[in-house]
């Protein structure tokens, strides 16, 4: 009997490491696995266990649901599982220059979104942020499909692409340090935060990865931006009411502040995430927090489990901007000329972000020195996609259904750019959802 349940639990993990490592074959084979194992061990040693035990089946099977909102097919309607690691076919293009001095060292993802699907102690935006930051195998980058290599495109960062940099060479890099937390203490969130503040190396960077439900505060005359707003709950379950909640797991701005002191970029993924937009830059270094939008429209809410729109577009751009469009499916080579338009956004995107005026929001160009990463740029880009294509859609009218992001990026220059517009208009031509956007007309 403790034979087979350290079995069954061998299964479990083994099957959180396949999904991670996208080995959606395998585990779709461990999942049989499990379950005739599950059912072996239930009838024969613990029945009472079968509940348990199948709940655990159900957590995996929905964690997979939900993990493929749109569905890439093969010519044979089969789907094909995409990797979203970064590599030379998704590292964005850049100019370089003298700011771009950080490397992104150390990362803390923290997920504690009380309704949203979750596996073991992964939830969905962190294993979709950690897919987001991790590289592909260099062996590996021209088979980013389980099935098969990806047709007709130039990877960025080979011979000859406009993305080569480094005089002919790129960096070996290794990835960086991560630590994931599910549903921490408020105390377990700061030390793992101080740990990775003190493994910091010179021009080394910190990304705080939030995603949580809000903590609302309930002061009627707030004095103090970094403790008076609220803040976002680390483990703490919030109240029926969605007002008021446990203070002592709830995470404000203004403990973040001692964090500061080395270079720090921030991403609050939260129904409360505008309230991270105060933090001061007392110590001078480098600081980027993007913020997710408040709310989402009613024709998404029975959709929240399935883990937030805004880490999907930082994750993959083209699946969030589908799902936003109503489309579940896509052929792959339609995927491929469509993925094309969001290659070309980013390259104008990263154009625009290094000779535009992004360096004169800020006392210190934060944006530039944090732009030189490779991860930190293409979360940036894909900031930058979102917001277009949210204040574009039809659906998403009101200010509390786009990003933020501090300090303020220049709206004419990058964020209203009308190439930018172009391009993410051309794609919903492309897909034929051309209706769900605004017409040329009422954006001017």
């Amino acid at each position: 009997s403790e034979l087979m349940v350290k079995k069954l639990r061998y299964y479990a993990r083994f099957i959180v490491v396949c999904l991670l490592l996208r080995r959606m074959k395998l585990v779709r084979e461990l999942i049989i696995e499990l379950d005739r194992h599950i059912s072996d061990y239930t009838s024969t040693y613990e029945p009472d266990d079968q509940i348990e035990w199948s709940l655990v089946l159900d957590e995996i099977k929905g964690f997979i649901t939900a993990d493929s909102l749109v569905s890439v097919l093969h010519a044979d309607t089969n789907p094909i599982v995409l990797s979203h690691r970064l590599s030379p076919l998704t590292t964005p293009p850049v100019e370089k220059s003298q700011y771009m001095t950080l490397t992104l060292q150390e990362i803390l993802i923290v997920g504690s979104s009380s309704e949203q699907v979750k596996f073991s102690e992964l939830t969905m935006d962190m294993f979709r942020m950690i897919q987001t930051l991790e590289r592909e195998p260099q062996e590996d980058y021209n088979h980013i499909y389980d099935a098969s290599p990806a047709p007709g495109r130039a990877p960025y960062g080979v011979p000859g692409s406009k993305g080569y940099i480094e005089n002919g060479e790129r960096p070996k890099r290794e990835n960086p340090h991560k630590y994931l937390l599910y549903k921490p203490t408020l105390s377990q969130v700061l030390v793992f935060l101080a740990s990775g503040f003190k493994e910091l190396p010179t021009n080394g960077a910190l990304l705080l990865y939030l995603s949580a439900d809000g903590c609302f505060s309930t002061s009627k005359h707030p004095e103090d931006m970094g403790y008076d707003l609220g803040g976002v709950l680390t483990s703490a379950k919030r109240d029926s009411e969605h007002k008021k909640s446990k203070e002592a797991h709830c995470l404000y701005p203004g403990d973040l502040y001692p964090f500061t002191r080395r270079p720090l970029f921030v991403i609050v993924d939260s129904d409360n995430s505008f309230v991270f937009q105060h933090i001061p830059r007392y110590f001078g270094q480098p600081l980027v927090t993007l913020m997710s939008p408040q709310d989402t429209p009613p024709a998404f809410h029975d959709q929240q489990h399935n883990g937030s729109l805004f880490t999907l577009f930082l994750h993959s751009p083209l699946t969030a901007f589908c799902y936003c469009c109503n489309l579940t499916s896509i052929p792959i080579h339609h995927w491929e000329r469509c993925q094309s338009f969001v290659d070309r956004f980013v390259t104008e995107a990263s154009r625009l972000f290094t000779r535009s005026r992004v360096g004169e929001y800020d006392e210190e160009p934060s944006y530039l020195q944090f732009f030189g990463d490779d991860f930190l740029r293409l979360l940036l880009l894909r900031y930058v996609f979102c917001d277009v294509v949210l204040h574009l859609h039809r659906g998403f009218k009101g200010r509390q259904y786009r990003p933020r992001c501090q300090p303020p990026l220049p709206e004419a220059e990058l964020l209203e750019h009308p190439s930018l517009q172009h391009l993410v208009l051309d794609l919903a031509a492309h897909l034929e959802v051309r209706s769900h956007f605004l017409d040329n007309h009422e954006m001017d």
